[in-house]
């Protein structure tokens, strides 16, 4: 039996727009932004940010894609320079402070205007091997 849970944990979706350029579009920015967000939140960097520029089948489409592998789990950018925007993602198995980090993202990049969205996800995550869905408690005995 599947027991309902509360959430395994947080996703925060960011889509932002009309913010600084120069900051959307510079890959020395972007990397210490992703690398001292997690300390500043109470997570764990397992790998140092990965930050490229990104140049697409639609020229106009570039920009500057970025991630950080934490503990809890990951956060992304990528930015469309041309167009004046980017998303941001963190996804953690442990709560975060939601308001810090939108208050972080928009200072940071200079956003005037955005949307977010919060997702609990893994309602259904197996705390226990005994949680997890018949079949495969059955396969490990």
């Amino acid at each position: 039996m599947i027991t309902v849970r509360s959430e395994f944990g947080p996703h925060l979706m960011m889509d932002c727009r009309q913010c600084d350029p120069d900051k959307i579009n510079d890959l020395d920015f972007v990397f210490r932004f992703l690398d001292r967000l997690p300390e500043e939140i109470g997570m764990n960097k397992v790998t140092r940010p990965h930050v490229i520029p990104y140049e697409g089948l639609i020229p106009e489409d570039k920009g500057i894609t970025g991630v950080v592998v934490i503990a809890e789990s990951h956060m992304t950018f990528h930015s469309f320079t041309e167009k004046d925007y980017f998303f941001f993602d963190i996804f953690s198995c442990k709560p975060f402070d939601v308001e810090t980090v939108r208050d972080r993202v928009i200072e940071a990049f200079g956003v005037t205007r955005y949307e977010s969205h919060l997702v609990d996800r893994g309602r259904y995550f197996p705390r226990t091997v005994e949680e997890r869905a018949p079949q495969l408690a059955c396969s490990l005995k």
